[in-house]
């Protein structure tokens, strides 16, 4: 990371020399709208999916939205998510990722680990200098981010750190109480730095989720868009074993194909694929495979199916509905539900606000309206608050 922060003060001279106030003030607006995009494709919500959404208790298992300078508790017109609209989708929980580190010429097929492009993010973003050249620290600053919020919020926003912390939120929810929980995830654990202790630092600064590698290979196991895409290492089956101990739900979104099969074996608790898609229905190698579906299942975890084109091959919300029905009918209702990837460098056909298109869209499907409950959140609650309680 040495040479990153190097690279990093050299591109903050060069700014200032150029003019860095400009940069500065316009820079961090300027790559959250080329990043996060809207396309906004053509949907008619009927009467009943609206009443049906103003009943529901919308569960999200990730979206990317701290990495970005942007208040979320002010409505903005960039980006996928803020405060207000989660509020009018309807939301009771959205998780949120810490993303730490993403290759240049970030790919689906093979990065290799020497490059990172959220170094120089980091300082255009005006984070403070500690995040520069740890990832570790960059972690610990997006959850000081979400707890800032959630401080700022009057109450509105909520974060989740136990299984008590859900029962209240949907008991004030049923009262009446406009609120939403946010909870804290992992995007790759190069976050320890090779230290499992300091995973014991992010629990204790709010993190329960945490997928185990991102675009590429790490001290933890193989990514299936690294070079290697090996199984995990045995610091990895350390991190798993130690995850399980404390309540820390593990993610298998982006492992490779050897990573989930170890992850599948040995976990004596509920696993989950916070966003993505599955092979039958978008061929891609980002997707999870039938067998690796089941293996989920069978830890009575859930499948989180995201909303863009890496995940369900279209911006189109039947083409979500498809994938849902897939899982649905391969291992149940119970183990599929939402992971939206919103904010994460993603164009999605619709914001948070919007996510009525994805109730419209299994209605029509031919979904129930109990089934419609489970998708929409009912499955991801059910298994974040059994994954919160440490074991005994």
């Amino acid at each position: 990371m040495r040479k990153w922060l190097l690279i990093g003060l050299a591109v903050v001279a060069a700014v200032l020399v150029a003019g860095g106030a400009t940069v500065f003030a316009f820079g961090p607006e300027k790559i959250d709208r080329a990043q996060n995009k809207v396309q906004r494709v053509a949907i008619d919500i009927t009467p009943a999916a609206q009443a049906l959404q103003a009943t529901l208790d919308v569960a999200d298992m990730h979206a990317d939205s701290l990495l970005w300078k942007r208040d979320l508790i002010a409505r903005s017109d960039r980006g996928h998510i803020d405060l207000p609209r989660l509020l009018e989708g309807r939301y009771a929980l959205q998780v949120f990722s810490s993303v730490t580190k993403s290759p240049k010429g970030q790919n689906y097929d093979s990065n290799p680990s020497d490059t990172d492009t959220i170094t120089n993010l980091a300082i255009v973003n005006q984070q403070p200098p500690r995040t520069w050249s740890s990832l570790l620290q960059r972690s610990l600053w997006h959850a000081e981010k979400l707890h800032g919020f959630a401080a700022e919020s009057g109450g509105r926003l909520r974060v989740v750190t136990t299984a008590a912390d859900i029962d209240r939120l949907l008991a004030d929810r049923k009262g009446g109480a406009s609120v939403v929980g946010g909870m804290l995830s992992i995007e790759g654990l190069h976050n320890l730095e090779g230290n499992i202790d300091n995973l014991d630092l992010l629990y204790a600064a709010g993190f329960r989720m945490a997928g185990l590698t991102h675009f590429f290979d790490n001290e933890i196991g193989g990514s299936m868009h690294g070079t290697a895409k090996s199984g995990l290492t045995p610091l990895g089956r350390q991190v798993v074993q130690r995850m399980e101990a404390k309540g820390m739900i593990v993610d298998i979104a982006h492992a490779s194909h050897e990573a989930v099969a170890d992850v599948l074996a040995m976990a004596t608790r509920p696993v989950v694929s916070s966003h993505g898609g599955v092979q039958a229905t978008c061929k891609v190698n980002r997707n999870l495979t039938d067998d690796e579906v089941k293996g989920v299942a069978r830890t009575g975890g859930v499948i989180g199916i995201g909303f863009w084109q890496g995940a369900v091959c279209s911006l189109e919300p039947k083409s979500v509905a498809r994938a849902i029905a897939h899982v649905r009918d391969l291992v149940g209702i119970d183990h599929v539900g939402l992971g939206s990837d919103f904010d994460g460098s993603t164009t999605t056909g619709f914001d948070a606000s919007e996510i009525v298109a994805v109730t419209q869209a299994l209605l029509t499907a031919g979904f129930s309206e109990e089934d419609i409950r489970k998708v929409m959140g009912g499955n991801v609650l059910r298994v974040l608050r059994a994954g919160l309680v440490p074991k005994g």
